[in-house]
This record gives C-alpha cells, structure tokens and sequence, in this order.
C-alpha cells in the first residue's frame, strides 16, 4: 500500500468562541470564563502559567467547579453569594441555547467548536439540496442545529436521552423545530454499523466522542479500544465524493499524531483527499491562546 504524502501538521484553529462566550483569563491549572451574564471557575490542566488578572477578579465569579478534575469524573459546583438558576440562555448567531451546571464540569456548549461549525457552515450549501450529517455523540445538539441551520438534514446520535431531551429545547429554543433533524438515542458504534448494513451515505460526519462512556444498554466505550473501529465505520458511511469527516478527542494528553495517523491509514490511504490535523485552541481576551483539544479532519476535495 503506498503511504500518503504527509500533509502540514499540526493545525492550530483558533477561535474566541460564541458570541455569548469570553475566556476570560487563565491560569494555574484552571480557566475564567463568561457564558452570557454568568462567569465560570473551572478546572484546566493545560493552564500551568500564572493567571494575569488580579484575584479579586476571579473571586467575583457567579460559580466555581470543585471535586474531580477529571474530564469524566462527577463534582459539584459551589455558587458566589446563593447564585441560584440552575440554567441560563446563552446565543450564537441565530443559535438559542440553554447552559446548565452539571456535575461533569460542563455546561452544554463547547465553544472551541465553532471553528468546525465554521467550516460547516461554509462547506454544506456547496454539497447539493438537503446534504447528509451524521453527528455521533452528539451531546447537547448545538453542531447538530449549526448544520441545519446551513440547509442539511442531521441524523444526531447519543446515549443519553436527557442530552437529547436537552439538544430539542435548543431546537425550539432557535426556532429550528422545522428543520429535518432526526433525534437518536443509542450506543453510536451500533448505530453506525446498522447504517453501513443499510447502505446509507452521508456528506458530512461529526464524531465527538468522550474518553469513556456507556450506552443506553451498559455498552461500553474507551476511547483507545473504540475508535478505531468506528473510524472504518465512517469510511464506510462518507460520502466518498464531496465527503467531511470532523474529528474531535478531548483526552488531551494523548496527542494529534494518534488521530492523525489512525486517520491516515482508515481515511486517507484509501480514499484519498486530504487530510488536516492538529488542536482546537481558545483565544483569551489578552490574546494568550489555551488548548482544548485535539482534532482530525478528512475531506474528499
């Protein structure tokens, strides 16, 4: 097998985020941060250097992520004065979409991912009427109703049927109850595998997947084991013509070279295209970038 020309690496796709979204400052192992009017503490290893603004800045925000530090791992969150709700509703562009504290650390929106919605955003009206996208652990929906927005039909796959209950109060929340996307709670690597038997195709993929997780009948994901297999799934179900497949791996202290060369053995070698990979970075309102995860994409042209 011939081995594919390698293509510039790494990739770094900065972004300051949502429209309702600041990184505010960062440092000694954690990250403040503005989600609409509410103002975050929360953990980030990536952040070893010393934070610039002055305490009394960091001690004002709303809420601060205490206990695991883990991406996976459960905590609590610890409120500036009884800050009370529970939610809050945040935009981007025509998005609409509520922020919840949950005890993994997360609030809902990822906002390193607008650079991938910004190739979508560009790439889907030029795929043909109503292009395909399949969006794998799919979590809160926000890729799934960028794609939409930009006239595809989305076929959004997760586990868990509250984030799916979530992801459709976005729908109606940006006003995209219309739109031709189909909800699906179950474990991605089955879903995949029945629509390679079905013989579907789709123009674009999103696969975001956790370092570890379970499925709606206790099937387990890791990472390290799954995604291999699930990356031959997606060859398989791309569109090899006008196909994109965007890649996401928030563990971190792995490196883009994993993704980069799994992608080009599964994706690259046998459909060729071209290949692009390297990590999703924040910039901060000082201008000092953070980043927070790694990514792979393939695409046919």
């Amino acid at each position: 097998m011939p081995v594919p020309e390698r293509q510039n690496a790494p990739l770094l796709l900065e972004t300051r985020g949502l429209d309702d979204y600041s990184l505010v400052d960062s440092g000694h192992g954690r990250k403040l941060e503005r989600f609409g009017r509410i103002t975050l503490i929360r953990p980030e290893e990536q952040a070893i250097w010393a934070p610039r603004l002055d305490d009394s800045v960091w001690a004002a925000a709303d809420a601060t992520f205490t206990g695991d530090t883990e991406e996976e791992g459960a905590g609590r969150w610890k409120r500036r004065n009884g800050q009370g709700d529970e939610d809050w509703i945040c935009r981007h562009g025509d998005l609409r979409f509520t922020c919840r504290f949950t005890s993994f650390r997360h609030v809902g929106a990822f906002p390193e991912q607008e650079a991938h919605w910004r190739l979508m955003q560009d790439r889907l009206p030029g795929m043909g009427d109503s292009p395909q996208v399949l969006n794998l652990f799919g979590y809160t929906g926000l890729a799934s109703l960028v794609a939409a927005g930009a006239g595809a039909g989305v076929t959004h796959v997760d586990a868990s049927k509250k984030a799916i209950a979530w992801a459709k109060e976005n729908q109606t929340l940006s006003g995209l109850d219309e739109s031709p996307i189909r909800w699906i709670c179950d474990d991605a690597m089955k879903f995949a595998a029945r629509e390679v038997r079905r013989g579907r195709r789709y123009q674009c993929i999103l696969l975001d997947p956790p370092k570890f997780g379970r499925g709606p009948k206790n099937e387990v994901w890791r990472l390290f084991d799954e995604l291999p297999p699930m990356i031959d799934l997606c060859r398989q179900l791309i569109d090899p013509e006008a196909g994109l497949i965007l890649l996401t791996s928030y563990a971190i202290r792995s490196s883009f070279l994993m993704l980069e060369e799994l992608c080009r053995d599964s994706l690259l070698a046998p459909l060729g295209g071209r290949l692009d990979s390297g990590e999703l970075v924040l910039v901060g309102e000082d201008g000092r970038r953070l980043s927070t995860s790694l990514f792979a994409r393939w695409s046919a042209v």
